[in-house]
């Protein structure tokens, strides 16, 4: 079998993860253990983060042409990438988070939303909140003053009743 036909199928595989993703993360995971690596591939895997082990080159093959280009450059040593469809940050967000115990684990680059971001950048983005822990926190803020008027309202209505039965 020739080397083309051997690479196609993976090259298609990440091409899929890609299709339609919200973000690629690509990290040197050079020094992790077999422990720490089966934990990280967890969480990811728990926030529906695909994250996987490629060469450089099939890496390269699949995002020529794409969105996700940017990160060419970033592709030399062992790479890892962890693709989102779902949450644009959790990758940045749990790798970030896993970095903190797992020093070996470095950031390279990231594509978030079509914008291409450097290791710093990475860090940045790791410090978003999800989406829809944004989306709560906005509907808390929301929530507060009506249910504050509320509250006065109905304690004027008390007072008001109070005053007629007297």
């Amino acid at each position: 079998m020739a080397k083309v036909e051997v690479k196609a199928p993976i090259v298609e595989e990440i091409k899929s993860y890609l299709d339609g993703a919200q973000a690629a993360v690509i990290v040197d995971y050079r020094g992790l253990t077999v422990e720490q690596d089966t934990k990280l591939r967890k969480e990811l895997r728990e926030a529906g983060v695909v994250y996987k082990v490629y060469k450089n080159t099939y890496i390269k093959r699949a995002i020529e042409g794409t969105g996700f280009e940017g990160l060419s450059e970033q592709l030399e040593g062992p790479t890892a990438i962890a693709i989102s469809k779902e949450d644009a940050t959790a990758p940045a967000r749990i790798i970030d988070k896993f970095a903190k115990t797992a020093e070996n684990l470095e950031f390279k680059a990231a594509v978030i939303d079509g914008t291409f971001y450097d290791a710093a950048g990475c860090k940045v983005i790791a410090g978003i909140p999800s989406k829809e822990e944004l989306i709560s926190r906005l509907l808390g803020s929301l929530q507060s003053p009506i249910a504050n008027l509320a509250r006065v309202l109905n304690q004027i209505a008390e007072k008001g009743n109070e005053a007629a039965a007297e």
